[in-house]
């Protein structure tokens, strides 16, 4: 993001259970109290997961970003996701958008304090590839959010 001046606080990767992808999460601050949480999953070749919006809610499963309410923070404001490709689902027989390769998702919320804090959350996702799809995951994260510097 122009402008943003990015601080980083802490990266965390995690391997989902027994799944094609690994997560790295990692927090940055900008101005005005605004903390970015970067999710970054790394899919294996053929896979996918499924968009923030999907067209129906009759087929898979959208991805969802959660933020824990907690103190030093004001909750998730807003969610944005990299441009999903649109195209037919073999597996629901519908058109679906999605995700391959390295998306990155960006949470945003902004600090209410200007101490230290942890911030928590999790990703739950639903992966599918051209002939399969896994049951939905739910990955959690933790990071440590350093005190302002003024």
């Amino acid at each position: 993001m122009p402008g943003f001046a990015l601080l980083p606080m802490l990266v965390l990767l995690q391997t989902a259970p027994a799944g094609p992808v690994r997560w790295q999460f990692e927090a940055t601050t900008g101005p005005e109290g605004r903390v970015e949480v970067s999710l970054q999953a790394t899919l294996e070749a053929g896979w996918h997961l499924y968009a923030l919006e999907l067209p129906r809610e009759d087929g898979p499963l959208p991805t969802v970003v959660r933020l824990v309410p907690g103190e030093g923070h004001e909750g998730l404001l807003e969610v944005h996701e990299p441009t999903p490709v649109e195209e037919m689902d073999p597996n629901f027989a519908m058109v679906v958008r999605h995700h391959s390769g390295e998306p990155v998702f960006r949470a945003v919320t902004k600090r209410t304090t200007d101490q230290a804090f942890r911030l928590t959350g999790e990703v739950e996702y639903m992966l599918c590839n051209d002939r399969t799809c896994l049951p939905p995951v739910a990955v959690p994260f933790t990071l440590e959010v350093p005190a302002a510097t003024n």
